[in-house]
C-alpha cells in the first residue's frame, strides 16, 4: 500500500541521530575552532551518547515518531519545545549531578542544547520533506457509509499522504453511473494509479471484472476498510458483522504473550504501587479535610468474561452512585475530586487490582454493571470487550476524545468500541508498550485521559 510511508518513523529516527551528532560537531567547532582533534570529540561522544538515547526515548513518548507527526505541522514547534525542555532538564542532571557524565567546561552543554534544538526543529519542519519528496498518486475511492467521506476528506486534506482522491463514488450510485466514463476513461486520461474500494460489498461485485482488467494497466487496488483502520487507528463501525469477528477476534492468544504481559503487570505494579505509597498520606488528608468522608471507594466493574470485580479508588465524588442514572442527580465532585481525576491520582490504589489479577495495566477500561446492561442492549457486539482482561489504561483512552464518564452515552460508546476492537484485533507486547509510554506522556503533560 503506497498511501502511507511505512519508513517515515525510521527516517525520522535516523535523521534525529545524525543531527544530534552534527550538533555536537558544530558545538566543538564553535568552542575550539575548526581544527579540534579526535580526542576532544570522543571525550564528548561517550557521555553524550547516553544523553542521545534518553532524548530519543523522550521524543518517542512525546509522539514525535507517531505516524500522525506531520499532520499538525503548526503544533510541531510546541510539541518539540516541550520535549526539548524535558531533555534540557535531563542533561543538567546528567552533567551536573552524575560525575561519570561530567564534562568541562559546562558551557559546551549549553551551546549544544541551542544548536541541537535549532537543527532538529528545521529538520522536522522542512528537511524531512525535502529529503523524502514523492509525487502524489491520483486515486479513486468506491464504497458506502460515512467511512467513505471520512477517508476521502482525511487523505485529501493532509499532505503527508501520497495519494489524492480525484473522486469518491458511492456504491449505491453504480447502477446509474456510466462506469466507463467515470472510472475506466479517467484511469487513462488522468493517470489514476490506485483504486480504494469496499471489496466485500455486493453492490461492487458487478464492476469487479472490468476492474480486474485495470491490473494490466498498473493500477493498484487496496481495501478501503484496511486503509481506514490504518489511518484512523480504529475499526470501521459499518464493517462490524459476525463474519468480521470470526475472522479477526480470537481468545486463544499466544501463551508467551500472556505470560510476558502478566510478568509486566506484576513487576510494574509492584514498583509503581510502592512508589505511589508516598502520595497516599497527602491524598487521604486532602479528602478527609474536604468533607470528612471515606478516603477510598470500592466499585463493582465488569471484568474478564463478564465477571464482576471490585476495584478500589480514591473517592472523588460526594458518594458512590454505582453508575445508576437516577442516583447521579445529587452526586457532586468533591473539591479535590477534579484534580485527582485529571491527574489520575484517584486510580493509584488500582495497582492492587492488577496484582490480584482483576485488571491488567493495558486493556479496555472496565465499565460499571449498570452501564454495561444499557450498552449490551443498545450497542451491537459490545460484550466482545469482555473477552480480554480490562486495563488501567487502553487504546481508546488515548485516542477517543469524547468517551463518556459515569453516564450512558450510546453514540460515543459505539465509537469507543471501535478503538477497543482495534486493540483486541492487534494486541501485542509492542502495542502494550506503546500505550504505556503514551499514557506516561499524557500523565506528565497533565492532559488527563
Amino acid at each position: 500500500m503506497s498511501i502511507l510511508n511505512r519508513k517515515e518513523a525510521f527516517v525520522l529516527l535516523i535523521g534525529d541521530i545524525l543531527l544530534f551528532l552534527i550538533a555536537l560537531c558544530i558545538t566543538l567547532i564553535l568552542r575550539y575552532g575548526a581544527f579540534w582533534d579526535k580526542g576532544i570529540f570522543y571525550m564528548h561522544l561517550a557521555p553524550f551518547s547516553f544523553l542521545f538515547l534518553a532524548w530519543l526515548f523522550v521524543f518517542f513518548i512525546a509522539g514525535l515518531y507517531e505516524k500522525h507527526t506531520l499532520l499538525r505541522r503548526g503544533r510541531l514547534p510546541h510539541v518539540l519545545l516541550k520535549a526539548v525542555t524535558i531533555n534540557i532538564f535531563m542533561a543538567v542532571i546528567f552533567f551536573y549531578f552524575i560525575p561519570y557524565f561530567g564534562i568541562a567546561p559546562k558551557v559546551n552543554l549549553f551551546i549544544y542544547l541551542v544548536v541541537s534544538f535549532v537543527l532538529i526543529l528545521l529538520w522536522r519542519m522542512y528537511g524531512y520533506r525535502l529529503l523524502y519528496v514523492r509525487k502524489k498518486q491520483n486515486a479513486i475511492i468506491i464504497g458506502t457509509g460515512s467511512e467513505l467521506s471520512e477517508l476521502a476528506l482525511e487523505v485529501n486534506q493532509n499532505e503527508r499522504y501520497y495519494i489524492r482522491f480525484l473522486e469518491s463514488i458511492e456504491a449505491n450510485d453504480l447502477y446509474t453511473l456510466d462506469f466507463n466514463k467515470s472510472i475506466i476513461d479517467r484511469v487513462e486520461s488522468e493517470h489514476v494509479t490506485l483504486i480504494a474500494l469496499d471489496i466485500n460489498n455486493q453492490k461492487i461485485e458487478s464492476i469487479l471484472p472490468p476492474l480486474y482488467n485495470l491490473i494490466f494497466k498498473n493500477v493498484e487496488f487496496v481495501d478501503m476498510y484496511r486503509l481506514y483502520e490504518e489511518i484512523f487507528d480504529r475499526v470501521p463501525l459499518s464493517l462490524l458483522k459476525y463474519s468480521w469477528f470470526l475472522e479477526h477476534v480470537s481468545v486463544a492468544s499466544s501463551a508467551g504473550y500472556d505470560a510476558l504481559k502478566r510478568i509486566m503487570d506484576l513487576v510494574l505494579s509492584f514498583i509503581l504501587g510502592a512508589i505511589s505509597l508516598v502520595l497516599y498520606p497527602f491524598i487521604i488528608a486532602a479528602i478527609k479535610l474536604d468533607d470528612g468522608g471515606p478516603a477510598f471507594i470500592f466499585q463493582e466493574r465488569v471484568g474478564l468474561n463478564g465477571s464482576i470485580i471490585k476495584t478500589i479508588k480514591f473517592r472523588t465524588m460526594t458518594r458512590d452512585d454505582g453508575g445508576v442514572i437516577k442516583a447521579q442527580k445529587d452526586n457532586q465532585p468533591t473539591r479535590v475530586g477534579p484534580f485527582l481525576r485529571k491527574s489520575r491520582l484517584d486510580e493509584l490504589p488500582q495497582f492492587w487490582n492488577i496484582i490480584r489479577g482483576d485488571l491488567s495495566l493495558i486493556g479496555p477500561r472496565p465499565e460499571l454493571p449498570a452501564l454495561v446492561s444499557v450498552y449490551e442492549k443498545e450497542v451491537p457486539y459490545y460484550n466482545i470487550r469482555h473477552l480480554i482482561k480490562p486495563g488501567l489504561s487502553g487504546w481508546a483512552q488515548l485516542y477517543h476524545d469524547n468517551h463518556p464518564h459515569h453516564h450512558a452515552d450510546v453514540h460515543e460508546t459505539r465509537v469507543k468500541l471501535s478503538y477497543d476492537l482495534f486493540y483486541i484485533k492487534n494486541r501485542s507486547l509492542f502495542l502494550d508498550l506503546k500505550i504505556a509510554l503514551k499514557t506516561m506522556k499524557t500523565l506528565l503533560s497533565r492532559s488527563g485521559l
